[in-house]
């Protein structure tokens, strides 16, 4: 089990990319969050297998549809969160 820091810059706010983060995450079994950041960008932590993070990291370097597009993700290994059971989109 592992858990990422991810920020990910480019065309994310405003095109439905949260929602999407959230959808694919349930897809690829992966649990955390997903918010906007003041700055422009998009954080996400994902935990899950290896296998499961690549898979996710994979589609979310993709976008979901023409209006969003992924310039550069930026990954961190952070600690894993025990008995983490979702992924949820926080507002906050």
């Amino acid at each position: 089990m592992e858990r990422y820091l991810v920020k990910v810059r480019g065309r994310v706010q405003g095109v439905g990319f949260r929602y999407f983060a959230q959808y694919t995450a349930e897809l690829c079994k992966v649990t955390g969050s997903v918010k906007n950041c003041d700055d422009g960008t998009v954080r996400i932590e994902a935990q899950g297998e290896e296998k499961a993070l690549n898979k996710y990291f994979q589609k979310i370097r993709e976008g979901n549809n023409k209006f969003t597009k992924v310039e550069e993700m930026v990954t961190k290994k952070i600690d894993v969160v025990a008995d983490e059971k979702k992924f949820k989109i926080k507002y906050y």
